[in-house]
Formats: C-alpha cells, structure tokens, sequence
C-alpha cells in the first residue's frame, strides 16, 4: 500500500462509505438487541442491528481502552509494541506491571493513512487516547477532521459532558449546556452531508459511556422512574484483587444515570444514522457498531452488570473482553443476521481496507471478515489476550487464548490456569483445567508461542520482593 499521491486517482463510484460507531465502555449487554431483559433502552442501535448481522462472540483486544484503540487502528495485537494498558496506567498490586508503551508508535500505519491513500475523506470526532501530543493526534495520523479527539481518556475539562467543553481540539465551542454525545453526532453527521458524493470515511468514537457518570436530567428522572420498579440484589461477591477492601460486582442493571447516558448515545447514532439516510449514502455505506472493553462492574460507580459474563472493563473474564459487534454492508449482510463466529478488533481494519480496495502491504494480525459477512465460516483461528496489569477494576494480570468453544485463561502472578467452555459456560464458572490437562497443555503451549511472537512482557518484582511467575 502507497500512502500519498492523488487521492481521487482510481476512484470507482462502487467504493463503500464507511461509517464507524465505538462507544467508550459500553458492555456487550448493554443493548436491547443482544439483551431481551436490557434496563437501558436502544432503539436505533436495535434497529441498526435489524438491518445488520450481529456478532454473537465479538471481542475486543484488550479490557481496557488505549490497548483496543491501538488494535482498531492498526489491525495488530497491542502487545507487539507494549501498548498493554489504559495511557498511562502503571497501577503496582502484589507486584511491578510489565513495561508500559503508552504512544501509538508514529511509524505506524493506521486505518485512516489506509482509506486516505485510496481516495477516501477521513474524520474523527470524539476519544483518541493514543498518544500523549499532538504529533500523535488523530489529524496527523490519517484523519483530514478532528473534533475532540487528544490525549484524555475521557471529558475531564469544562463541564464535562456538558458544554462548555474547553477541549482543546473542539475549535468552535458548543453553546452553554449542549451534550458531548449530541454534539459529536452533529458533526459527524455534516461531515457526511458535506462528502456524500465523494467517498467517506468517518470514525465516531463516543467519550459515552465512559466516566465520569453524568446524564441528561430529563433522561436521568425517567430512568429513576423506571429503577424504582425493580427489585433484586444489586451487587455480589467478587474476586479481590487489587486493594485490602471487598470487591463487589454489580449483578442487576438499575443505574439510572448510566441507564440515560446511554439512551443519549443511541439518540446520537440514531442522529448519524438518519444523515445516511438523508443524504441518499445508505445503500453504499457500511456501519459497524462496536466497543472498546467490557461494561464497568466492579469500580468507579460499578454502573452496569454484565452478566451472564464474569467480571467486567479490566478482565481478561469474558465480561471485559466481549463486545457489542453489529456490521451492515449493504448487498453482503443480510438484515436480521447472527453470526457465532469469533471476531475480535484486530480485524477491523483489514476487513475495511479490503472493501475499500486497499491492500496493506505490512503485517497485520487480524483477517478480513468478509466471509463470516456473508455467512460463511472463517478458518478456525485463536483468539489471544495479555493484560500484565493491575486494573483500577481489581482485574486480574492475565492471559487468554480462545480456540473454538473452549477458553484458557493463564493467572501471571502465579502461573495458575482456568479452561472453561464457553458454550455451555459463558459465565466462566466451570473451570475444566483438571479434567482435560491434554487441552490445557495444547492451549497453553501456543498461548505460550504467541507471547514470543509478540514479544509480550509481563510483570516485575518490586525492590526487594519475590519474583513473578515467568512463561
């Protein structure tokens, strides 16, 4: 692939849009269309999903933000250049985490640099989180638009959610009181209106329904409406990782701030969804819906429950690491789709260059899902995970590998292991690794290879400590 040059040379009307939608934090039950009993509602990301095909076993790279970010970019696994945690997070518990790599290296070939070399308009509006200034920004990684995206993981300035901003890379401040998830909508919305007879490339990328948990009052006293009808404990026992007080996971979703942030985030997709309609685009244009980790469960408000899955952001148990997956691209789609095929988002780029007519030239780690698009299987790979870190959420410093229904789950402090079958277990509560040690050793042995492929780090002794377990 030859970035540069015409950007309209070799420009076929045939040529997709594309239109992507990341939600910062949003958990794989956090919709009505994955979830029939969802507290929150979603109607447009529903309806897209009638429309679409919707992933079943969706992954992210990683169950915190920056590492997925990289991955969605990229197309490669984060551990090949230690972008293994949030930037910059370098939480100690029993032990140092692994050496932390907190900028998306600016040698880097992104999915933006990708679609831009083969005539597409780029725009990026909302959370970047990959890179420390403004070299590593999005306008100077591929994207011709930049609205709101720096180095914060989340809108800690002004009046947060709420306008005025004072992002520095939203040039024209809102009026006072406009809504981030609103406002980002906006523009995405006039960057189509404005390239609809040119090939597009728009990257939504919601600050919601990240922290901190602010929602729009209207929204806010109809959830706590609809919350003071439910009944059920709340919260239950979990794992204690991190810290010397109990940890708690939320087990029922009833948080009518969260519940309103992301209804606010579905009006805004609906928003964007209409200007593809509107502008005439929405036969050629693919949408894809995803998130970057699992839904927060077990800190920082604990917000929303992800069961049937275990954990949450900040664990490599399925509740941090599966997402919310709806792809519709028109003529290979068809509407009202599910696809059990394992995903992950590493793939995302390779399967949007491919329909954009663009062959990278350099190593990827993901594959192009068009087969599993048009309903057909994919060849059967694994799937893998490395978080050397302590997590704000009491995650575990852990390893995965995923190969068909079953999943290992590698412990680095100790080096103990879990297998699990995920099919018949999706809450990880059965843990097989003594009844199939054949399976566990096969597994672990190419979870093992992986790690020297991608030469993964894992964590350091303190001063004067014990050392970690080694692979």
């Amino acid at each position: 692939m030859v970035l540069g040059g015409d950007r309209t040379a070799g420009f076929a009307a045939e040529k997709p849009n594309v239109v992507v939608f990341l939600v910062d934090d949003l958990g794989y039950m956090d919709i009505g269309a994955n979830n029939a009993d969802c507290f929150y509602e979603t109607p447009n990301i529903d309806s897209l999903a009638d429309s679409a095909m919707r992933f079943t076993d969706g992954y992210a790279a990683n169950p915190v933000c920056s590492p997925t970010r990289y991955s969605l970019m990229t197309g490669k696994y984060p551990s090949r250049v230690d972008a293994t945690n949030f930037f910059s997070g370098a939480r100690s518990g029993r032990f140092r985490p692994a050496p932390l790599n907190d900028q998306m290296p600016l040698d880097e070939i992104t999915i933006a640099q990708a679609m831009r070399s083969g005539g597409y308009a780029t725009f990026f509006a909302g959370k970047w989180h990959l890179g420390s200034s403004e070299e590593y920004y999005p306008q100077h990684r591929g994207f011709d638009v930049n609205i709101g995206g720096y180095h914060r993981g989340g809108p800690y300035t002004g009046k947060r959610y709420f306008a005025p901003f004072e992002n520095p890379q939203i040039e024209v401040e809102s009026p006072a009181g406009d809504h981030l998830p609103d406002r980002l909508a906006r523009e995405t919305a006039k960057f189509i209106a404005d390239h609809k007879d040119q090939p597009f490339f728009a990257y939504l990328s919601f600050y919601s329904v990240h922290t901190p948990l602010m929602g729009r009052p209207d929204l806010v006293g109809k959830y706590k409406a609809k919350a003071a009808a439910i009944n059920g404990i709340e919260f239950a026992d979990e794992e204690q990782v991190l810290g010397d007080q109990p940890r708690k996971v939320r087990i029922l979703q009833k948080h009518a701030v969260y519940a309103a942030m992301v209804e606010a985030m579905d009006e805004a997709v609906g928003k964007v969804l209409k200007q593809l309609d509107d502008s005439g685009v929405a036969d050629n244009t693919i949408v894809i819906f995803t998130s970057d980790n699992g839904g927060l469960s077990t800190s920082e408000g604990s917000p929303t429950s992800n069961l049937p899955f275990r954990g949450g952001k900040g664990w490599v148990y399925e509740g941090g690491i599966r997402e919310p997956w709806i792809v519709r691209y028109p003529g290979i789609t068809k509407a009202g789709s599910i696809s059990s095929e394992p995903i992950c988002s590493i793939d995302l780029f390779p399967t949007v260059a491919a329909a954009a007519g663009v062959a990278p030239d350099h190593e990827i780690d993901g594959v192009n899902l068009l087969p599993a698009l048009k309903g057909e299987p994919l060849e059967p790979r694994p799937l893998f995970w490395h978080y050397p870190h302590y997590s704000n959420q009491g995650g575990i410093p852990g390893g995965a590998i995923r190969e068909g229904d079953y999943k290992l789950v590698e412990r680095y402090e100790d080096g103990r292991v879990h297998l699990y079958n995920l099919n018949r277990d999706a809450g990880e509560q059965t843990d097989l690794a003594k009844q199939q040690p054949q399976r566990v050793d096969q597994m672990r042995q190419r979870l093992h290879a992986w790690y020297k492929t991608v030469d993964a780090k894992f964590l350091q002794p303190k001063d004067g400590g014990p050392d970690p377990w080694r692979p």
